[in-house]
Parts: C-alpha cells; structure tokens; sequence
C-alpha cells in the first residue's frame, strides 16, 4: 500500500525526490501519511481534491482485497 501512494505521488510533482509516505499501522486499519513539497501540494490534491479522492479510492479498492481499512492523508 505505502508503494502504491509513493509511486502515485512521484508521478505527479515536480520533486519526486521530497514525497515520503509513512505508514501507521493499528489493529483494523492504517493511516497513511504523504508528504510532499509545499509547491506540489496542489498537483496532488488536484481541482476541487479531485487527484486526492482518486488516490484515496485506489488505495481502498487495493485495501479491500487485504481486507483493511486504509485511509490516506496528505501532509
């Protein structure tokens, strides 16, 4: 799941090299943080958080299949 976001977040700002994606695991679920540079924050979140629910509804279909709840921050 954390490779997943990584690999998303690196495809769409301009400094691949400042994504870093933390993973917080509890009991049912996880968090996951993203963090990108300030200048990218909005490639990422996209108009109106468009890019951001699309990253967030990958990662729940891939969670679905480990059955667990994933949710994603961006950071």
């Amino acid at each position: 799941m954390k490779e997943l976001v990584e690999v998303l977040a690196k495809a769409l700002v301009d400094h691949p090299e400042m994504v870093t994606v933390d993973m917080i695991e509890k009991e049912k679920s996880c968090v996951i943080e993203l963090r990108v540079a300030p200048d990218d924050m909005g490639k990422v979140i996209g108009k109106q958080g468009r890019i951001a629910r699309a990253i967030r509804t990958v990662v729940k279909a891939a969670a679905t299949k480990e059955r667990k709840k994933v949710t994603v921050e961006i950071i």
